[in-house]
């Protein structure tokens, strides 16, 4: 484990290096991360200036709410995003060398691409976080702080193990499939608001099936005060329980794996 948590940041470390190398570039970049994701704030913005509440949520209440939910998304796709590129290393059958190197495949993979670019949006997530913060009324203690933290690392899992599902898909494909953008960046759109107020069919949905409704709706009602359930704070670390099927489907993947050339 110590090895591999020293391989990897070596991996990171010389792409970093070599992105600075490119200083320019690398600062529109972040920009244009920071810009991309202000126009979904935008749109939020100027929606709530001809409504008071969405679905019982309040303006600040819903910043807050894509605050959280937008940075473990950009989390996750600074770390995975080897994984959302993967169908290029199936395809010109560069996979045959990471198999037979003596590391662990996933090691390899979360080494082959780090977005520290991303910081852009990560920046926005901290700002709208803040503001929502200082704005919701709520009356901070240590269960909500850890909820914060609950929300943002099992939200990151959880966004991890959809990268990881739809890497292992093209090992059946060979190319990625636009559905698994459904689950990642139409999640992180779908996400601005609780996945409450989209109706109970839906919620469902993101409860049983892909648990983003764990890692955003119930806590967020614990971390509002709207509900004092307990189990509402841990519900995030149930959610990253959802890794482990996705990486069952990998695990098929490889074994049905077949070099596709070079």
């Amino acid at each position: 484990m110590r090895d591999g948590i020293f391989l990897y940041g070596h991996y990171v470390s010389v792409q970093i290096k070599s992105m600075m190398q490119y200083k320019k570039s690398f600062m529109l970049a972040v920009m244009g991360q920071f810009l991309t994701s202000f126009n979904t704030f935008l749109g939020m913005f100027f929606m709530f200036q001809r409504f008071s509440a969405v679905g019982g949520f309040t303006y600040s209440q819903v910043v807050l709410c894509f605050g959280i939910f937008l940075m473990a998304f950009t989390l996750a796709e600074c770390v995975a995003r080897g994984f959302d590129t993967f169908s290029s290393i199936v395809r010109k059958g560069e996979f045959d060398r990471v198999m037979v190197r003596p590391r662990g495949l996933v090691l390899q993979v979360l080494g082959s691409r780090f977005e520290l670019s991303r910081i852009g949006r990560m920046l926005q997530a901290v700002v709208m976080f803040i503001y929502g913060m200082r704005t919701s009324g709520i009356c901070w203690d240590m269960p909500r702080v850890m909820t914060v933290v609950f929300m943002v690392a099992g939200g990151a899992v959880l966004f991890f193990g959809i990268f990881l599902a739809g890497a292992a898909l093209c090992f059946f494909t060979l190319e990625s499939l636009e559905i698994v953008n459904i689950f990642t960046y139409g999640a992180r759109e779908f996400g601005t608001y609780p996945v409450g107020v989209y109706g109970k069919h839906i919620l469902r949905f993101c409860t049983f099936v892909v648990p983003y409704g764990l890692v955003q709706y119930y806590p967020l009602l614990f971390l509002l005060g709207k509900r004092e359930e307990v189990w509402r704070m841990f519900a995030p670390l149930l959610a990253a329980v959802f890794v482990v099927p996705c990486y069952g489907l990998w695990r098929v993947g490889v074994r049905r794996y077949q070099s596709a050339g070079s």
